[in-house]
């Protein structure tokens, strides 16, 4: 009853940057994904496992192949990390 409460006391911009700046996610990224998130990034072999954090809005923050750089930069901005499947 209480998130129900809470959910009609927040507007929708206010829902949407619950988070920011506090939180972080982490989620395995395919290499046809890449260019629509990150599209500075170079061309990508599709064999390379690719991981990407992103901020609680969805704000891309870090592109690697390795994992674990993922929460070392989150670490950095004092972000606590989510993975989605």
């Amino acid at each position: 009853m209480l998130l129900k409460e809470a959910n009609a006391r927040l507007t929708e911009s206010e829902l949407a940057n619950i988070g920011t700046g506090e939180v972080a996610y982490i989620r395995k990224m395919d290499w046809n994904e890449v260019s629509r998130c990150f599209p500075e990034a170079p061309d990508i072999d599709p064999d390379v496992d690719l991981w990407a954090l992103f901020g609680a809005d969805g704000t891309p923050i870090l592109l690697t192949d390795n994992r674990s750089s993922t929460f070392y930069r989150a670490a950095e901005d004092e972000l606590k990390t989510v993975s989605l499947h």
